[in-house]
């Protein structure tokens, strides 16, 4: 891009994504001043020139409803200031995984959600959303979007790590677990999950007796609730495999999960820092320079 054309950056949050990024793309930093009103209404306040340049947003979207409101003021802010475009880099993506009515009269949020980013935003570029019943995001979002994928970033973590035990916990996860286990050269096993509802699941592994030596590592894309990674750690350790680790690209660890997983006796817990958390072990920023580079140009030059 040229100068005239540099891309500005703005994150609504302080995030470990922003730094790198800026450094990357080669955007200018943009500055914002937030606060709320005794009332809990935002204030924001723009203090970078946007005039004609293009825009990103970098948003921490994990526990979304607090931050969605902030977001849509500054992208309708910028674009009032005269930003040629607004782009949304959320590296966690909420709102995908009602992507059905299962009972009648349930919002489908999804839908909702996308709708209304879309509305606000020109383009997005997101890292490993929960793409169950759509075939890609292309389904519910009206704008340009890119989905990038955070295993190669874990695989490349991994290589070089010795007598690991790669673990996925269900069969959803068989896919990517595989393709990194055979990036980074370790066996791994496929477990067989069954949910009861939102904190109530059972895990069931593969015999482990020859494994006995190895670490194991579990490997999953999202930690929330972490009952599904309680259960792996407990059928590891109860299979006769007393070294557990724990590895994910997206950690929300609600009501405080990350603090149970490591009671529960992980040896060590790392995430990507698509959300910025203490176990960030994992960088994603070079992934994402490309894909938005190209959206970044697009925008640029639409024809």
């Amino acid at each position: 891009m040229s100068e005239l054309s540099q891309a500005v950056l703005f994150s609504l949050t302080p995030h470990p994504l922003a730094a790198p990024l800026v450094s990357q793309l080669g955007a200018t930093p943009g500055d914002l001043s937030q606060r709320r009103f005794p009332d809990g209404e935002s204030y924001l306040r723009v203090n970078t020139d946007v005039s004609n340049r293009h825009c990103v947003v970098l948003a921490d979207l994990a526990h979304p409803d607090a931050k969605f409101l902030p977001l849509v003021f500054l992208a309708d802010t910028l674009r009032e200031l005269g930003a040629a475009s607004v782009g949304l880099i959320a590296p966690y993506l909420p709102y995908m995984r009602q992507d059905r009515r299962f009972a009648d009269g349930e919002a489908l949020t999804s839908r909702l959600f996308s709708g209304m980013v879309s509305q606000h935003l020109d383009w997005l570029v997101t890292m490993d959303p929960h793409l169950h019943r759509y075939a890609s995001l292309d389904e519910i979002y009206s704008i340009p979007s890119c989905v990038v994928q955070g295993a190669p970033a874990l695989a490349q973590w991994l290589q070089g790590q010795t007598d690991l035990l790669l673990v996925g916990p269900d069969a959803e996860s068989e896919q990517w677990v595989k393709g990194i286990a055979e990036f980074s050269g370790h066996p791994y096993i496929i477990g067989d999950k069954h949910r009861y509802g939102d904190r109530e699941v059972q895990v069931t592994l593969p015999a482990l007796s020859d494994y006995s030596h190895y670490t194991a590592m579990i490997i999953d894309d999202v930690i929330s609730s972490g009952h599904t990674i309680l259960e792996c750690i407990a059928s590891l350790k109860a299979g006769g495999i007393s070294r557990v680790r724990c590895a994910a690209i997206h950690g929300i660890f609600a009501d405080s999960s990350d603090i149970r997983l490591r009671d529960a006796g992980l040896e060590a817990l790392v995430t990507c820092n698509t959300i910025a958390h203490d176990s960030n072990g994992v960088d994603i920023a070079p992934l994402l320079v490309k894909p938005v580079t190209e959206l970044l140009e697009q925008m640029q030059d639409p024809g």
